[in-house]
Formats: structure tokens, sequence, C-alpha cells
């Protein structure tokens, strides 16, 4: 089974404040403006809504509105994937063709390629846990993690230095070329986040 890797460039800490915010306003322009998102969203999981999902409006108000949860924790998922819609409507989405799709441990392997070329401040692998917001329950479906403005600042930073060191000793590290153009991918959305204040990265393994 392969898996896809969803991507958001947005103020980490300002989609992050949305859980729980009780913003109504933000909830009525996703009821009247993306109703038909919604529809398709609770078709795909009918059946986990007919077994008691909450439908994809009533996880992103229990989301905006800091809860209620269900304590079932076999329907979490539409929690997580309620907090990716947040993303995808205030964030602007990424050029993912390098990870979706991609099966079995691509992620490690281009965290690998990342190592070699200096950088460990962030990881693609880190997408795939769930650190989702408090109090959103966990899931382990979809994957969720973020790279904050410093942790990309000091990723570039590690970059440079790298770079730096390679093109002194003409020895680049031997790298696959698909790994390499994932790393590449992964150096264009540092620096676009790094392009704007407070801006970071959000991203979802499912």
């Amino acid at each position: 089974m392969s898996s896809g890797l969803s991507v958001y460039l947005l103020d980490v800490a300002a989609t992050r404040a949305l859980v729980g915010s009780r913003d109504e306003q933000l909830l009525e322009v996703i009821r009247t403006n993306f109703a038909d998102d919604l529809a398709r969203a609770d078709d795909y999981f009918s059946d986990a809504i007919e077994g008691g999902a909450p439908t994809a409006y009533e996880a992103l108000e229990a989301v905006v509105r800091g809860g209620p949860f269900s304590e079932d924790q076999e329907v979490a998922f539409q929690y997580g994937y309620a907090y990716e819609r947040l993303c995808e409507l205030t964030g602007s989405f990424l050029d993912n063709s390098s990870f979706t799709p991609h099966r079995g441990d691509w992620l490690s392997v281009v965290d690998q390629g990342l190592r070699a070329l200096g950088i460990t401040a962030v990881s693609v692998e880190s997408f795939g846990y769930s650190d989702l917001p408090d109090p959103l329950p966990y899931a382990f479906t979809p994957g969720c993690g973020e790279w904050t403005p410093t942790r990309i600042a000091q990723a570039l930073e590690q970059f440079e230095s790298a770079k730096q060191a390679i093109d002194a000793s003409g020895q680049a590290p031997p790298l696959e070329p698909e790994v390499v153009e994932a790393v590449m991918q992964c150096l264009g959305w540092m620096r676009h986040a790094a392009a704007k204040p407070g801006f970071g990265v959000i991203g979802f393994r499912a």
C-alpha cells in the first residue's frame, strides 16, 4: 500500500491557535464555502460515520471549539483530518511530487539524504508522527508533524555549512538521484517558509 504526504506553508503558531479558538466566523465560512468538500469527505468515510464517527463538519466544530471529542479511539482520525483541513484552508499547498505516492521507508531514506547534506534540524519522517495540537486526541492516521521557523532556519544554516565543505573538498555524498530530488524539494519548502517571517511547514502523512 502506498502513502501520501501533504505539506502546507503557513504561520505555524497561528494555525495551532485555531484549535480551541471558538472562531464561529471561521466555522461559518467553512460550512458555507466548502460544503461540497465536506460532503465528499463524508461520502468517503460514510461507513465510519454510520458506525459513530463524527462527520467532517462535526469534527471541525470540535477542533475549533476545543471539544468535546469522542472517547472512541477508532474515530479519532476525523479530528486529525479536520486539523489538516484547517491547514489546507489557511495555508498554501507545497509541491509534494517527490513524496506522493511513496512506499515503505521512503521518508527515512530521504532523512538519511538530509543528514548526508548536514541537515539534522528537520525530518520528513516526523510528518508521519502524531504531533497534533492539544487537546486533539491521538490518531495514528493521519500522521502529523511540523517544522517551526526556528528549526527551518537551523536546517538552512546546516545545509549552507555542509555545502561550503562539499564545495571545498569537491566530494559530494553518493546519493541516488531521486533522493537528491526529494532533498531539494524539502529545501524548497524551507526557503519558501524562510522568506515569510513566522512561517513554517506542517505536513500530514496518510
